[in-house]
């Protein structure tokens, strides 16, 4: 009897398309949780445990790679996925990054992981673009070859001295921006979270179990943090600002719900790159309509993973490389929904999975990658 009230709240928030066709369930409906219903549809399946290419993760989150156990560890990882080299995005500066880049060359795998560098971008007040600037340059001359994974906190927490936010766009960071120019070093940077983070959470918004599961993730509340929107333009105000800085925007600039207005920022900004880390879920939903962006902007996508889970990787591969058709994505609370297989030309392969990477990351090692 207890759970009469229950049922009687769950029909009363179905969709308005069932309600108006008066097709109520006649049964207790399970949670968003409980229902897992098992696919019956047989289709070929060709799961791809390895990628086809060589890969570069340039979105990579290993462990800190300061000890000769993890790092064997992860290169053994590698070795059975083909990805030859990870971008250590863990953005770290000082002696935490020589630490890290000194550990790797003694224990021989120089050859596999490149280091970006990170920025301090607390407490922004006048000068201290000069003085992240020349950390900057320390850390490129220590071996650095980028920086990033620039934090989605930037933009949208980080507080200034005096106490206001940090703008994406604050003239005092224009000096980092054009140091990393003219030492031709690419920018990776985060900004804000999916549109849908922002948005009410409501039964409408598609990533209401994510915002359910994780409160921290939630953005809508406008007397805390700025729209999406506010973010965005922040971020193409940025670019417009500084054409001469190789920018990547990780997670595709969380623009892969809307492929067109990400190749709207691409045409015009020729120096603006994508990372496609933690947003296969909306590429393989779209398989015809994201191949055509993929061949379409094939010099300006870069392959990237996010978090470091290895069994995660060959869903990547599987998208991109074959056609197969509605199956599992690898993390129940961000979609719903199946996967289908872009089927990618092989040229098209060749510049996401390493290609792109070799042109815009200084001092990349060449070896273990076609000629």
């Amino acid at each position: 009897m207890r759970r009469i009230p229950l049922i009687a709240a769950a029909l009363s928030v179905l969709p308005a398309s069932l309600a108006c066709q008066d097709r109520r369930p006649t049964l207790p409906p399970p949670s968003i949780v409980e229902y897992q219903p098992r696919s019956t549809l047989v289709v070929p399946e060709n799961p791809v445990p390895r990628a086809k290419f060589p890969a570069v993760d340039f979105h990579g989150h290993p462990p800190s790679l300061d000890d000769p156990a993890t790092i064997e560890r992860v290169v053994a990882a590698m070795d059975e996925l083909n990805l030859q080299v990870i971008v250590q995005a863990r953005g770290s500066s000082g002696s935490r990054l020589t630490r890290q880049i000194e550990a790797v060359r003694a224990a021989g795998h120089a050859d596999r992981f490149v280091f970006f560098t990170t920025l301090n971008l607390r407490d922004v007040g006048p000068g201290s673009g000069a003085r992240i600037a020349a950390q900057l340059e320390e850390d490129v001359r220590a071996g650095a070859v980028g920086i990033g994974e620039i934090g989605k906190q930037f933009g949208l927490t980080t507080r200034k001295a005096d106490g206001t936010r940090l703008q994406l766009d604050d003239p005092e960071l224009d000096i980092v921006w054009e140091t990393a120019a003219r030492l031709g070093i690419p920018v990776f940077v985060h900004t804000a979270d999916p549109a849908e983070f922002f948005q009410p959470l409501d039964y409408e918004n598609e990533r209401w179990l994510e915002l359910a599961i994780f409160p921290n993730r939630r953005f809508f509340d406008r007397a805390r943090f700025p729209s999406f929107e506010e973010l965005m333009a922040e971020r193409d105000r940025m670019l417009a600002k500084h054409p001469n800085t190789t920018w990547v925007l990780a997670h595709m600039g969380w623009h892969t719900q809307d492929l067109a207005r990400l190749g709207d920022l691409f045409d015009r900004f020729p120096n603006v790159h994508g990372e496609v880390g933690a947003v296969l879920y909306d590429l393989g939903r779209q398989p015809r309509f994201a191949r055509d962006f993929f061949v379409r902007y094939q010099d300006r996508i870069l392959f990237g993973k996010d978090s470091f889970q290895p069994d995660e990787y060959p869903y990547y591969w599987r998208v991109f490389e074959t056609e197969d058709e509605y199956f599992d994505y690898y993390r129940g609370y961000h979609a719903f929904w199946k996967l289908y297989g872009m089927g990618l030309p092989d040229d098209v392969l060749r510049k996401v999975y390493y290609a792109n990477a070799l042109r815009i990351i200084p001092n990349m090692p060449a070896s273990g990658f076609p000629g």
